[in-house]
């Protein structure tokens, strides 16, 4: 069975990033969403409103499961039996710090190897940042959040 673990703080969950779940679950037997922490976020949604979240999009996709994790994400891989750590790519400033993570990572444990998606040019602008902050001046957000979740992200953005 080949597992695959895709990193993010996903806050909230975008249709790029339910994408990039799409594509890696028709590749690997098991792919775990992590929700992890980043200290240089402030993030909108709890760990757990954040999962909860990637649960109602990936209902109908019963090889991935959402979790909450903490710490080293290779370390989070090699726990799960990961081989594989999914990332996404949407332009060239992406793939310059991505780099730097798999690189990290493949010094860390060589045995994990790291596969970036690209993402589709129509999405290729699009971040959880970005929809928060069309959000913040009351613009549509519904093109960039996945319509299972779209009411309740609504409700925490629109203020």
């Amino acid at each position: 069975m080949t597992k695959a673990i895709y990193p993010g703080t996903f806050d909230p969950i975008t249709v790029g990033h339910l994408d990039v779940i799409r594509r890696a679950s028709r590749i690997y037997d098991k792919l775990y969403v992590a929700v992890m922490e980043n200290r240089s976020k402030h993030c909108t949604f709890t760990d757990e409103e954040r999962k909860e979240l990637i649960e109602k999009c990936t209902a109908d996709l019963p090889n991935v499961e959402a979790i909450v994790g903490s710490g080293l994400t290779v370390a989070m891989a090699k726990g799960l039996g990961c081989k594989v750590i999914v990332r996404g790519i949407r332009a060239v400033s992406d793939y310059e710090s991505e780099l730097a993570l798999a690189t990290a990572n493949m010094k860390l444990d060589e045995d994990i190897e790291t596969i970036f998606f690209v993402a589709k040019p129509e999405l290729s602008f699009l971040s959880s940042s970005i929809a928060k902050e069309i959000a913040s001046f009351n613009g549509d957000i519904s093109p960039y959040i996945p319509e299972e979740i779209l009411d309740e992200v609504s409700k925490k953005l629109y203020r």
